[in-house]
């Protein structure tokens, strides 16, 4: 959430990022809102200042006629009053709705676009391999190698649902493990978090838990939903807090299963693990001070790009379009890595980039939001900055394992970073 001043103070800046990130939001509304508010808050703070005048006037030693004007005077005051305060809570919440709707500001060096096309391309990892032989996507070798199973995931559960069986599983678990230890020896504290959150904590974050759109699985009737990321639960760890200035800044790493609806989500490059409906994820989250926010979002992109590196996947960073941001982020990183499965028609040299990490600088929008703050040198208190960055997706990354090293016999070949913790070096066809 944005300050109510600081729209007021940038109203045109504000309107043209609402236009450059394909949003739809009010500032104007927002802005006559806070005058509302503000005004009848002066009022409000008149009227109480009379009744307290009014209050001591009737302590002392007064004539019949007197105390009967004065307790006439308090009743209508009292009134008045209630009527002034039913209004400004009504104008707050008017205020707060339309308020929750204003996006982050974007970097200034954020591409200008509308979608994914537009994100700027500004690393590139390592190289595509060439196969000497016709490669297969994830879809068939998970099959083949009879360590998914998605038939079964849609009779049991429905359809974007899977099971993970064999080695299938010890990769989860060994790519899981891979990307801790790296977090732990970098200072973040590990956690396994909920797979719950209470609405009001995923729309501090920024989630939509209700409506047509909404990607979020809500819970009737309890006021709480399935999360869709660990950022929500880590998130909501600190709220409502003052956080010391000494301890900042705060590494967490959240391990938790995520449930998306993917409402929409179809055609050839979401079919498989790369869009579903459950899948496990460990995610990154720093509060830190204002001023460190950015070294803290490249720190958070160099462990993506160190997880990745380590498995030997070839993979491209780049810099996210203010449509495709999100409402929360003021800048975005994507790690994309190549997925020789995702050409059509599948080819010995083909394939395409597909989405593995991000990681988003949020500034202080969601510790507004959450009322997350540390005092500063001066004993005020301030907002903190929050940032969240993917490092791993298993479902994700076990796309990118399986059709980057696969090999001319149906086999797949693990990286040797994985070996240790899976305990083996290839994924055979059963006999």
């Amino acid at each position: 959430m944005l300050d109510y001043h600081f729209i007021a103070d940038n109203l045109d800046a504000v309107k043209q990022n609402i236009a450059d990130r394909y949003m739809k939001a009010d500032a104007d509304a927002v802005v006559a809102l806070f005058n509302r508010r503000t005004g009848l808050t002066t009022t409000l703070q008149g009227l109480q200042q009379q009744r307290n005048t009014n209050a001591a006037a009737m302590k002392g030693k007064l004539e019949a006629d007197t105390r009967a004007a004065l307790i006439e005077e308090g009743k209508k005051l009292k009134d008045s009053i209630a009527a002034a305060e039913a209004e400004l809570a009504q104008v707050e919440a008017e205020l707060d709705a339309e308020g929750r709707r204003i996006p982050n500001v974007a970097h200034p060096d954020a591409p200008k676009g509308k979608e994914d096309k537009d994100n700027l391309e500004v690393k590139r990892v390592g190289e595509p391999a060439a196969f000497d032989f016709e490669p297969a996507d994830h879809v068939k070798l998970g099959q083949d190698l009879d360590i998914i199973d998605f038939d079964a995931g849609t009779k049991v559960s429905g359809t974007k649902f899977y099971y993970l069986k064999n080695e299938g599983v010890f990769l989860e678990l060994g790519l899981t493990r891979y990307a801790l230890d790296i977090l732990q020896k970098k200072g973040f504290t590990p956690f396994i978090t909920p797979d719950v959150a209470k609405e009001t904590i995923l729309e501090g974050i920024g989630f939509n838990p209700r409506g047509a759109e909404s990607n979020v699985y809500t819970i009737e009737g309890e006021g709480t939903c399935l999360v869709g990321t660990a950022e929500i639960t880590l998130g909501g760890y600190y709220s409502n807090t003052v956080l010391a200035r000494e301890k900042l800044p705060l590494r967490m790493a959240g391990l938790s299963h995520c449930f998306r609806r993917e409402a929409g989500a179809a055609g050839q490059f979401s079919k498989g693990l790369y869009r579903v409906h459950q899948f496990t994820k460990v995610e990154m989250f720093v509060y830190c001070l204002p001023e460190e926010s950015g070294k803290f979002h490249e720190e958070l992109r160099s462990v993506e790009e160190e997880i990745f590196s380590g498995l030997g996947i070839p993979f491209r960073v780049v810099d996210t379009c203010t449509g495709d941001l999100g409402a929360p982020a003021y800048r975005k990183w994507d790690l994309e890595a190549w997925m020789p499965g995702r050409a059509n028609p599948p080819s010995r040299s083909g394939g395409e980039w597909g989405e593995v990490t991000s990681t988003s600088n949020c500034t202080d929008y969601q510790a507004r939001r959450l009322n997350i703050k540390y005092k500063d040198d001066d004993g005020k208190n301030r907002y903190v900055h929050m940032l969240n960055g993917t490092a791993i997706a298993i479902s994700r990354a076990i796309i990118a394992v399986l059709e980057n090293f696969q090999q001319a016999d149906g086999s797949v070949r693990l990286p040797k970073a994985l070996v240790p913790y899976c305990g083996f070096e290839v994924i055979t066809r059963k006999a």
